[in-house]
């Protein structure tokens, strides 16, 4: 068993209080190879040492003797619809819903209050152009140098972070005082993007069982290569439980 310790800076948060999902899913997944199914079981803690334990195929990140996340290898059968162009993208992103209200306005990935270099900025809106999937959403994405590693490309952690919050807004009931937080997400990287290249992340729903939603979602680079893909369970939560 490998044992990895560390802290959930600040910036990385998604609720004020806890990780992001996807980041925090992107960090417990990087010791395993191949698509990962990431299940959180607790809010992921800030500025907390956590210990991530690791076997060839399965890794468990703790907060003392608390279970926060658990993961497993696992094929992943999804295949995303067909991709929006980038100026579709920047047209769906001007009717993002976040604009006008934000359960988490200060979330890494989606967050509008956060500034250029600090959070992603991702902002997907719904794409009306013909032929686009029923409910496809989809954000251009630029990745800030402070997301590259030595190589100039962008970490995987952050490619999970990608997937993360667009498919939450692919599902998110349209009623007030009703939040989506993150259960699972299920994700494969299969190639890499560098810092400064202009991406395209899409989102879109899957299925729905009571307070359950399922979503999927892509990243794809420049060229219009597929990145990376992911299938995501969000939880319907009261918004004023995560304020």
């Amino acid at each position: 068993m490998h044992v990895d310790r560390f802290e959930i800076a600040g910036r990385f948060c998604g609720p004020p209080r806890s990780g992001n999902g996807g980041y925090v899913c992107g960090r417990v997944a990087s010791r395993l190879p191949g698509p990962v199914a990431v299940r959180l079981k607790a809010p992921p803690p800030l500025h907390t040492e956590l210990r991530l334990e690791s076997t060839g195929s399965a890794a468990r990140l703790f907060d003392g003797t608390t279970l926060v996340a658990e993961a497993r290898c696992a094929p992943l059968d999804l295949q995303p619809p067909r991709a929006p162009s980038r100026a579709e993208a920047e047209r769906a992103a001007q009717d993002y819903a976040g604009f006008h209200a934000h359960a988490f306005p200060g979330c890494f990935v989606c967050g509008p209050a956060r500034q250029p270099g600090d959070g992603l900025r991702i902002f997907p809106g719904t794409v009306h152009a013909a032929g686009a999937g029923v409910g496809l959403l989809a954000a251009p994405w630029t990745p800030d140098a402070s997301l590259a590693g030595d190589g100039g490309t962008v970490r995987p952690e952050f490619l999970w972070s990608a997937l993360d919050c667009p498919g939450g807004f692919a599902v998110l009931p349209p009623v007030g005082g009703v939040a989506v937080v993150l259960g699972e997400l299920w994700a494969s990287i299969e190639g890499a993007v560098g810092a400064g290249e202009p991406c395209l992340v899409t989102a879109w729903p899957l299925a729905v069982d009571g307070r359950k939603h399922v979503a999927g979602s892509a990243v794809y680079g420049a060229d219009g290569r597929l990145v990376a893909r992911a299938r995501a369970v969000w939880l319907e939560v009261p918004a004023s439980s995560w304020t």
